[in-house]
């Protein structure tokens, strides 16, 4: 497979490896406590972010929007969007690296960019994701008129590359119908159909000489026989047999008319599959640039309208076919919070991340009339009339200080996560009450720190001595352990005959 190269790719690559982990900090917590928990906002760098995120959701997430900045030379009011390729593809490469650990094995990324760098991004993201796991481009109308300003063409579209994480336990949902003007008809259980003459019509075989056995009398409301007679008075025949009309009788209407009675049947709308969904999203259904301007200046008034922020349509669609509720979601440019406020109203988990001052200005004002209930975008069509919540969280400090030790404010909860997810590349699913953070293979792990035992003495809890061995074997009766602690007061033989393997905090916890 070939590679995109380009100036300090090799730099990039490491880049992903080496940012440091970050505390988040959670700052306040917005609407119903219960889904606050699960809804996060993230202000801060995304990379660090990120990073930030591995030891919590590593593997969990569902589906991944992201609308990075598109590289077109142009100056945006709230991105520096004016890199150099070179420069563009080093920001990206770490952070798909980080989203791609973060993801699912049946999750899916879908990135929203122009043709600036559609091209370039695809290799990476082949080279990143494996192109075998390559879904579709899906070419979005973003305009709804062409500009006639342009000097060449008048650029109508963006791309939206998909890819899973791995193809072969990827799903891609149906797109729902949407109801047909000819389904004009409603029944008593309020399903949608249109009908059509139960007489065979505009074809060589309509007769009776053709189907023999589909002409009989049909009893018509007063008892009249009906037969299947053409307007010309030659014999026809019914499209459906006795067998299918003792079946589906049901279904036949009768219509009165100067010739006397007609016999039509129900064609019932389709709402059980849908359809799947086709690379070519016209404006008319995933909405346009001109829609979501429309959409963000009714939320915060035109002078804070942002420049290119995308179609609650067009997020509503990606999440329809990608995710169920209580699948997470997450967007790790946030901008005016559109993907949030989508995820919000579908009953999706969501993660946003966004860098700058409008993650306060913007996004959490939006998710705010969100949970009052806000009628704008997609709000209508889902029934959306409020409730929800959702938490507002900063970067703190790096959990490292600059020699590598562990900063004195990182708790236990922090650390234990961060030490599990390093030893088992997986996220914590519970909250960590006790120094064991978890068996994998046979092997338990230990975490000492913080007082966890109750005693705080540099000697005590943190410390592996015979006590506290004697403690985690109530854990772990038999089979090898890995403890992390301050020190180890047992001896190499012991630990030997234990199955034991001790790393030093902080000498032995650090990035890697």
């Amino acid at each position: 497979m070939p590679f995109l190269d380009w100036v300090n790719k090799n730099q990039s690559k490491e880049t992903a490896r080496a940012v440091p982990y970050h505390l988040l900090k959670k700052e306040q917590a917005y609407g119903s406590e219960h889904d606050a928990n699960g809804n996060l906002i993230v202000q801060g760098d995304n990379l660090l972010a990120l990073k930030a995120l591995l030891p919590f959701y590593a593997g969990q997430v569902k589906c991944v929007f992201i609308d990075p900045p598109y590289n077109t030379k142009s100056a945006f009011e709230h991105y520096d969007d004016n890199l150099e390729h070179s420069q563009w593809l080093s920001m990206m490469y770490p952070r798909l690296v980080l989203l791609r650990d973060l993801m699912a094995e049946s999750g899916s990324i879908w990135i929203a960019v122009d043709d600036n760098e559609a091209h370039y991004l695809k290799v990476l993201l082949d080279e990143v994701f494996g192109r075998k796991n390559f879904v579709a481009n899906v070419i979005w109308e973003k305009s709804d008129s062409p500009k006639m300003d342009s000097q060449y063409f008048s650029s109508r579209h963006d791309h939206v590359l998909v890819y899973a994480k791995n193809l072969s336990k990827f799903n891609l949902g149906r797109v729902q119908q949407e109801t047909q003007e000819h389904y004009n008809r409603t029944d008593e259980a309020g399903r949608r159909y249109y009908t059509k003459p139960l007489r065979a019509m505009g074809s060589g075989e309509d007769t009776r000489a053709a189907r023999p056995s589909m002409f009989f009398p049909l009893i018509a409301p007063d008892g009249t026989a009906v037969l299947p007679m053409k307007p010309d008075g030659t014999e026809g025949r019914w499209r459906w047999g006795p067998d299918k009309v003792a079946e589906e009788g049901d279904r036949i209407e009768w219509v009165k008319g100067r010739n006397g009675w007609a016999a039509y049947y129900r064609i019932y709308e389709d709402t059980s599959s849908g359809r799947p969904p086709e690379t070519i999203w016209p404006h008319a259904l995933a909405g346009s640039n001109r829609t979501s301007k429309a959409e963000v200046k009714a939320i915060f008034g035109s002078e804070t309208t942002f420049t290119t922020p995308k179609p609650e349509s067009l997020v509503k669609l990606i999440l329809d076919v990608t995710t169920e509720q209580g699948d997470i979601v997450l967007d790790s440019f946030l901008g005016s919070g559109t993907t949030a406020a989508v995820a919000h109203k579908m009953g999706r988990r969501y993660i946003g991340i966004e860098m700058g001052e409008h993650a306060k200005t913007h996004c959490l004002p939006r998710l705010l009339k969100v949970i009052e209930g806000e009628q704008g975008g997609v709000s209508q069509s889902l029934g959306w009339t409020g409730g929800g919540g959702f938490s507002f969280y900063t970067l703190g400090p790096a959990a490292f200080d600059e020699m590598g030790r562990i900063r004195p404010d990182v708790d236990f909860e922090t650390l234990a996560a961060y030490v599990w997810h390093l030893e088992s590349g997986t996220p914590k699913k519970e909250v960590f009450g006790t120094p064991l953070l978890g068996v994998l293979e046979d092997t338990a792990y230990f975490l000492l720190y913080n007082g966890i035992l109750g005693d705080r003495r540099p000697a005590g809890g943190n410390v592996l001595t015979n006590s506290v061995l004697k403690l985690l074997r109530e854990a772990h009766p038999s089979g090898p352990m890995v403890v992390y602690g301050e020190t180890s007061r047992l001896g190499t033989v012991r630990m030997a005959a234990e199955g034991i393997t001790f790393k030093q905090i902080p000498y032995d916890v650090r990035m890697r």
